[in-house]
């Protein structure tokens, strides 16, 4: 008997540990398989921006270009992206209106669709791109960085992101600092 109890005893904490594992092969699923990005259905907006939800967002002092997203608009989706309408204003008076996707987790975005005459205009060549950080015109980055993103993860608070769009207190612009409120490279 006491020759056979540490056999069986190895026996039974093999069984109970492999129980506890599971076999990825059948069970079909792979936790350290990385995750395969599925986006939903998008669906173009019905109207134009809401002139009264517009809210101005601040996005480099080398921009000629004003910017607002229509704080209405915003949705915040299942599948990982934020979508949202952009408006721009040129210098000399010319306004264009987007509706586009921000991911956080990779750091991209893409343009559904402009407002053309009152109309909305799908874009049939849409791709996810990167959002640029370095160029003067970086409002993707901005609104990234200043309100729809927690890091690399999608903020999932409506509230959390108006309160970040406000423009008293709106970072998206601003580059990162350190502890010592130094700005980065």
């Amino acid at each position: 008997m006491k020759r056979t109890l540490p056999y069986f005893c190895g026996a039974i904490f093999g069984i109970a540990l492999s129980a506890c594992a599971g076999d990825a092969l059948i069970s079909g699923v792979d936790p350290f398989a990385p995750m395969v990005f599925k986006e939903g259905t998008t669906t173009m907006p019905l109207n134009p921006p809401n002139q009264v939800t517009l809210v101005p967002f601040y996005v480099s002092q080398h921009t000629i270009f004003k910017f607002a997203v229509d704080t209405d608009s915003i949705l915040i989706g299942t599948d990982g992206v934020t979508r949202y309408i952009v408006v721009m204003k040129s210098p000399g008076g010319n306004v264009q209106t987007q509706y586009e996707g921000i991911r956080c987790d990779s750091f991209q975005w893409r343009l559904y669709g402009t407002l053309e005459n009152g109309v909305w205009r799908e874009n049939p060549l849409s791709t996810w791109r990167a959002i640029q950080s370095n160029i003067p015109n970086r409002y993707q980055a901005s609104l990234a960085q200043g309100a729809f993103c927690n890091f690399n993860n999608q903020e999932k608070s409506i509230q959390t992101i108006l309160s970040s769009l406000n423009p008293n207190g709106f970072i998206g612009g601003q580059k990162p600092t350190n502890s010592f409120n130094i700005p980065g490279n």
